[in-house]
């Protein structure tokens, strides 16, 4: 199976082409272009590189976030609009959870994190049972020493797998240290993820479980900038 994903949640976005479990092609998006600008070229590059055209991809899979307002809107418009035109099947993907299952060795839980800006971060916590995630509560936007905080009443004094695209957003923290005494681990993660959001897509689609386009949306998990400066006037 041919699984077209593409991750534009933030800036650090990427491309790939998975086939069963081998990864044919993958291009990060290593420039200030914007999404709009970037992702057809891109996409293109990909397939040429695979020598697989856009009518052999068999499904679509897509990172819903959180993320940028704009990076978001434009992936999932352009994963819609390609489901329209090649009859093609969705899977959209939690870009935490895709860090989540990124954890090099299992513990109880574990903690996936990113840069959302503006002095706070994307994050989540998942309880790991039999190989399987569970995420406790929703996804949050919030500040680095509350989300540390938050992760301690959650965990239940359970050591606790942490993995991020900016690990020192909690590392240098002077509450860090005891986490490292409650036997943490923190792992910085490739920002490349589109990857891992096509490896869990592909577990869903073989179980049956599919995006419906018409409902499939962003999670933005906060306002957008334009929201929240016309609010605040």
């Amino acid at each position: 199976m041919n699984i077209l994903a593409i991750d534009t949640s933030e800036p650090r976005g990427s491309v790939c082409l998975l086939r069963g479990s081998e990864t044919l092609a993958c291009q990060p998006h290593d420039t200030t272009a914007d999404y709009s600008e970037w992702l057809l070229p891109a996409v293109d590059h990909v397939l040429r590189e695979s020598s697989v055209r856009m009518q052999d991809v068999d499904l679509l899979a897509v990172g819903t976030g959180p993320g940028s307002f704009t990076g978001l809107r434009v992936g999932l418009a352009t994963v819609k609009a390609w489901a329209e035109v090649y009859g093609q099947r969705i899977v959209g993907v939690s870009r935490l959870e895709a860090i989540a299952r990124l954890q090099p060795t299992q513990r109880a839980y574990v903690a996936p994190f990113y840069d959302a800006q503006r002095g706070q971060l994307f994050g989540a916590l998942y309880q790991c049972s039999s190989g399987r995630l569970a995420r406790i509560h929703d996804e949050l936007v919030i500040a680095p020493g509350e989300f540390l905080n938050w992760v301690a009443r959650y965990s239940h004094a359970e050591p606790v797998s942490w993995l991020s695209l900016d690990p020192e957003l909690l590392t240098t923290l002077p509450t860090w240290s005891n986490r490292l005494q409650q036997g943490d681990t923190m792992t910085r993660c490739s920002p490349e993820l589109a990857t891992a959001i096509a490896r869990l897509a592909s577990e869903r689609a073989q179980a049956g479980s599919f995006s419906d386009p018409l409902e499939l949306d962003a999670n933005y998990v906060r306002r957008s900038d334009a929201e929240i400066f016309w609010k605040g006037r």
